[in-house]
């Protein structure tokens, strides 16, 4: 086209050129003209779907595919653009590929969202082309798709398939052994050397002149809630996603293990008021309900009210319960303000209180100092540091379990703590 350009300025010199010139415009409105035609002759050209999860889940790499399939019956130069939701800020879903006749192709990409809530696709875009290129035919599918993000359902697979396998240890479960044992009675069988001579039954023994040794499982349908601060503190970012999400993801796969471990799993979400409450149930319509309250919950700004959900647990809750409580504390002076209202919880109930682990403070600890500056800088994470442990030694005192960790930890950690407190008969 440059050229046929080129010649219509020169025939102004040479007037012969001007017949050559003529002669290429011609060629190239030809040449369009019958892509044109071949490509919009066939209506449903190219075909292609995409394909996403009803829900994606927080935090973790949903796949996303697309399937495009060629039905020109030639070769056919394709330009692939997927318009994915704004919130991810991507701008690089596409692929250039050339199709024979027939032929289906798949593309694979993968996306993290970080906050819940519904996401919106565009539409797949499909430029195609044949011959020279002349001409592209634009094609449009999947156009507003929308798609929710709940909390990390992939994780509480995961994690659910660990806990009930005998490889633990692969995902950093512990394997604790057992102390004692629970006053629910299973069943009686034979005896075999290594059975605890304790359990020897000794009427049943008796009877069939053979020893019977009785079996025990652990205590079924405890009381497990999980309580949420959505407090100022939970606002705090890691890895682009707030605590507060942390913990959501880390509540459903902890309520998901409960339940199928035959515990009651109960929620209580608050900040500076009481925001979400649902009773602890082992019905398999539970975990249905704990995923939707989880997807609603939102960060506020506001102090947390600890004395309110003090107050509630202790009136409303009247069984012994295992508590969970998530939330955060930067300093010892925020956490003195709020433990006597952790001792009340812990008057009936077992509490294991769960805050996090400052990690910027702890690689900012471990690098070394380059000058005067760093060094202050350093004794004043150090000092935040030696609070949190100051934390989990007076919990500990007054008998209050805790869990400290780092926010990519928080799941394994909590797990732990739960499957410690079930082997040992805490409850």
């Amino acid at each position: 086209m440059m050229g046929t350009v080129l010649l219509f300025g020169v025939s102004y010199v040479f007037p012969l050129l001007y017949f050559v010139a003529i002669i290429f415009f011609l060629a190239i409105v030809f040449f369009a003209l019958v892509e044109i035609f071949v490509l919009y002759r066939n209506s449903k050209g190219i075909q292609a779907a995409r394909n996403t999860p009803k829900k994606l889940s927080n935090g973790d790499d949903n796949d996303i595919t697309l399937t495009i399939k060629n039905h020109y019956g030639m070769s056919t130069n394709l330009k692939v653009i997927d318009e994915i939701p704004f919130q991810f800020q991507r701008r690089d879903i596409q692929w250039s590929k050339v199709l024979t006749p027939k032929e289906e192709l798949t593309f694979k990409y993968q996306l993290r969202p970080v906050k819940r809530g519904e996401y919106c696709f565009g539409a797949v875009n499909i430029l195609a082309s044949i011959g020279l290129n002349l001409v592209e035919r634009r094609f449009a599918f999947d156009q507003g798709a929308i798609v929710p993000v709940y909390p990390s359902y992939l994780q509480m697979a995961k994690f659910e398939l660990a806990a009930f396998s005998q490889n633990l240890t692969e995902l950093g479960l512990k394997k604790i052994r057992r102390r004692g044992q629970s006053q629910e009675f299973d069943s009686i069988k034979d005896y075999v050397i290594g059975d605890d001579p304790r359990t020897i039954n000794w009427k049943a023994s008796a009877k069939t002149r053979t020893l019977k040794v009785n079996e025990y499982v652990d205590e079924r349908s405890q009381q497990i809630y999980c309580l949420i601060d959505k407090g100022r503190l939970m606002k705090m970012p890691f890895e682009n996603l707030t605590l507060l999400d942390y913990a959501i993801n880390a509540t459903l796969v902890l309520s998901n293990i409960a339940i199928k471990k035959q515990d009651r799993a109960g929620l209580l979400t608050f900040s500076n008021k009481l925001s979400s409450v649902l009773m602890a149930d082992k019905r398999p319509a539970q975990m249905y309900k704990i995923q939707e309250m989880l997807y609603a919950q939102k960060t506020r700004y506001a102090e947390s009210n600890f004395e309110l959900v003090s107050t509630y647990v202790s009136r409303k809750l009247t069984h012994r319960s295992l508590l969970f409580l998530y939330t955060n504390f930067e300093s010892y002076h925020s956490f003195e303000r709020q433990f006597e209202y952790f001792k009340v919880l812990a008057r009936k109930h077992l509490l294991v209180v769960v805050f996090f682990q400052n990690v910027e403070l702890k690689e900012l600890i471990e690098n070394e100092p380059q000058s005067i500056k760093d060094i202050y800088t350093q004794i004043v994470a150090e000092k935040s540091e030696n609070e949190k442990m100051l934390i989990t030694k007076k919990l500990r005192q007054y008998g209050i379990y805790s869990v400290l960790s780092t926010p990519k930890e928080l799941n394994i950690n909590t797990i732990n703590k739960y499957l410690e407190i079930k082997a040992r008969n805490l409850m």
